[in-house]
């Protein structure tokens, strides 16, 4: 049984920010923006989930993601569902989550080359406190102005398929060819399933809980790791102080002290609850 508070790492990214989320310093005004904060184990390749908190003042990219078969086909060993919680968002905010009608891969194509998959897909205003699932595929893009936190496969690979001019490298063929080119459709969620425990997500790569404050005890089965996302609040696990902003690996059977105004994200792969 451990407890390990994970380093962060910062990554500048052009469409990143100055003013970070509270808890986060911000970086300085002559340096370049910051766009995500990463929460890195000992060995980074290695867990299969990763947590990162993102924040926009511009559009990302147009993408999408190989599922772990198609992802086994090119070499990599696994591939990238993910989802988000949005806490803070400015009152025009939007993320795109799928195409609006029906696509074909010629249709997806020739759209973005000629810019015109911008309005193709589903832009959904978004708020503070709002969800969102992303599997493997789904063509997405996340909105500027957006505070949030993402937990994914742990995968940094991204096909981009529209990049409003900028000059970056696109990635057609692998984001076509791996496109989910139907709508999008939420998958159903458990919701509270008892006082202070909601599952936002339920497999099939990891699951998500949401939790509140007090105590409670974690059960992992040998060899699962979990990570522990406090949004708000402070607390004790296995011995390791933890505070909103962070993030703690937890391995085996741990008891959580969490303040009683704790604000938890717990997240673990696989596709039943603990």
């Amino acid at each position: 049984m451990t407890a390990t508070l994970l380093a962060t790492k910062r990554v500048e990214k052009p469409w990143g920010r100055h003013t970070l989320y509270p808890g986060f310093p911000d970086p300085s005004p002559d340096g370049e923006p910051i766009g995500e904060v990463w929460f890195q184990s000992p060995h980074p390749d290695e867990p299969e989930l990763l947590i990162k908190y993102l924040f926009t003042s511009e559009k990302l990219s147009v993408q999408d993601h190989p599922s772990d078969t198609e992802a086994q086909k090119r070499g990599l060993p696994r591939g990238k569902d993910e989802c988000w919680l949005i806490l803070d968002a400015e009152p025009d905010s939007t993320i795109a989550i799928g195409p609006k009608q029906t696509m074909t891969a010629e249709e997806l194509r020739a759209s973005a080359l000629d810019g015109s998959i911008e309005d193709k897909l589903d832009w959904k205003p978004v708020r503070a406190g709002d969800f969102y699932y992303s599997h493997s595929g789904v063509i997405h893009a996340i909105g500027a102005g957006l505070t949030l936190i993402e937990v994914q496969q742990n995968s940094d690979t991204t096909y981009r398929l529209y990049d409003y001019g900028r000059p970056r490298e696109l990635h057609l063929d692998d984001g076509v060819a791996v496109a989910d080119l139907e709508p999008y459709v939420a998958p159903q969620r458990p919701g509270e399933i008892a006082p202070g425990r909601t599952i936002l997500v339920e497999g099939p790569k990891f699951v998500l809980e949401r939790w509140g404050g007090g105590k409670r005890n974690i059960v992992l089965a040998d060899g699962q790791t979990g990570w522990l996302v406090p949004i708000r609040g402070e607390g004790v696990i296995g011995g390791v102080a933890w505070r909103a902003g962070e993030c703690v690996m937890v391995t085996g059977v741990e008891e959580l002290h969490a303040s009683v105004d704790a604000d938890l994200l717990f997240a673990y792969p696989g596709t039943a609850r603990i």
